[in-house]
């Protein structure tokens, strides 16, 4: 039983079961070996949940997303395995038809509408499960109004968001009896290295690296990431292109997100402000850019960079908007080629079985140092398509509350259709005082913008 107040009374929320849910078709029992660019996470899970207002589902609920998984394993079967360790002491999959633990829970006499889900450790953090064992796992929540939470939560080494995306929608699709979507992709030959490895290292590969046994840990990295505040705020479709126009023309609306984003670092920076530097990083998808012509669509795995910039809080605190987004399109678009992609892949392979650790998340090439934060586009979430057969979802967020020190924000679009977006937040104190205390941009996420038009 996990206890939560919310609006001054105590939320119960009692896990009631838990089944395992296995594939639909016998899988039979094989090794799988991750990518390269799989192997460049360390081992973390990730959380995304999704809520459902109403009682279109009722007490089949349950039933039906049980049934639907199973059918939907036999087709992601990595899901349903484990990850071991290799003979060289890598990470790898066992595909062994295990299955995802599935619990059922219950919010007790609660409204879903007295979640305040903005307040993440009040909410997501008790309606998100923590894995176990496996690769993924699921919980279900149900509320006295009728309504219900479902969370997830997988291994990042297994898979990307846009991956587990694929999964969320040919989950819902089985779970409304539609037709199955296009079979996920395991081919490990999209991103195989050169035979042989050219002889010399990618040169921005080692820039945005870094060898594991080369990273002294601050002795403050575990209190740090302890202390960090975790929030959802809300941004309106009219501020995200107000904040696009601010940029310039040409510059994406991720990037004047992002270089908002990091002139707000350098302003929350704590006194001296102006020797301190802010590391601001961009999580890249390679999909497109190694194979343009759609071959990669239906791949399942990771294939990610974070490419990076630094500066003094004093520089970015007195530059213009437009000017921080130039520089955030450089580097971004440094990195997003096929060739950073491929140098990339051979990179991981000279250095295998060491594992790496991207530098964005270190603070650059000012290590500890620096205040280091990484923006992780949740863009292609595909909120409208997550409908289990009573509804789409109401409200839907990825949750990452991570244990390392560097801060970590996810925007994603509302469910609301309109444009606007949610944005998860995992920062620094004096980061999240500042998103709240600013008069633009970031807002509170109030009960009433989520569940008005759904209730």
């Amino acid at each position: 039983m996990v206890h939560q107040t919310i609006k001054g009374h105590v939320l119960e929320v009692t896990v009631i079961s838990t089944t395992t849910v296995a594939p639909a078709l016998p899988v039979q029992e094989h090794h799988l070996a991750l990518s390269n660019l799989d192997l460049l996470l360390p081992p973390m899970d990730v959380g995304v949940f999704f809520c459902y207002a109403g009682d279109g589902a009722g007490a089949a609920l349950p039933a039906t997303l049980k049934a639907a998984l199973a059918k939907v394993l036999v087709a992601y079967y990595p899901l349903a395995g484990e990850v071991v360790a290799n003979a060289a002491g890598e990470p790898e999959l066992l595909c062994s038809g295990r299955g995802v633990d599935l619990a059922e829970a219950s919010a007790g006499g609660a409204e879903l509408r007295e979640l305040r889900l903005g307040m993440v450790d009040e909410s997501a953090e008790k309606l998100v499960p923590k894995k176990k064992a496996g690769v993924m796992c699921v919980q279900v929540t149900k509320f006295k109004c009728g309504g219900a939470v479902v969370g997830c939560t997988f291994d990042h080494r297994v898979c990307d968001a846009y991956s587990f995306n694929m999964f969320l929608v040919a989950w819902a699709a089985a779970a409304r009896g539609c037709s199955p979507a296009p079979a996920p992709s395991f081919d490990r030959s999209f991103l195989a290295p050169s035979i042989p490895a050219p002889p010399s290292p990618d040169a921005l590969a080692d820039k945005l690296f870094v060898p594991v046994s080369c990273v002294l840990a601050p002795p403050a990295a575990t209190e740090a990431a302890s202390a960090a505040a975790n929030r959802i705020f809300r941004v309106t479709a009219a501020d995200v292109a107000a904040l696009q126009a601010s940029a310039g023309p040409g510059r994406t609306k991720l990037e004047a997100f992002t270089a908002h984003l990091w002139q707000l670092h350098a302003r929350a920076a704590p006194p001296p402000r102006q020797r301190r530097s802010c590391c601001m990083g961009v999580v890249v998808d390679g999909r497109e850019r190694l194979n343009q012509d759609g071959a990669m669509k239906d791949y399942f795995g990771n294939v990610l960079t974070i490419p990076y910039g630094a500066m003094s809080s004093g520089d970015l605190s007195g530059m213009a908007l437009a000017d921080v987004a130039d520089d955030v399109h450089r580097w971004v678009m440094e990195a997003a080629t096929g060739e950073h992609f491929r140098g990339l892949i051979d990179w991981v392979e000279a250095l295998r079985p060491e594992p790496s650790v991207a530098r964005a998340y270190l603070g650059g090439d000012d290590g500890a140092e620096a205040a280091a934060c990484v923006v992780s586009s949740g863009m292609r979430m595909p909120v409208g398509e997550v409908d289990f057969g009573w509804g789409r979802p109401a409200f839907a967020s990825y949750h990452f509350p991570w244990p390392g020190s560097a801060g970590y924000v996810m925007p994603m679009p509302s469910a609301r259709g309109d444009g606007d977006w949610v944005v998860y937040v995992h920062a620094a104190p004096e980061v999240v005082k500042a998103m709240e205390e600013e008069p633009t941009v970031f807002k509170a996420l109030e009960s009433g913008y989520v569940f008005d038009r759904a209730l």
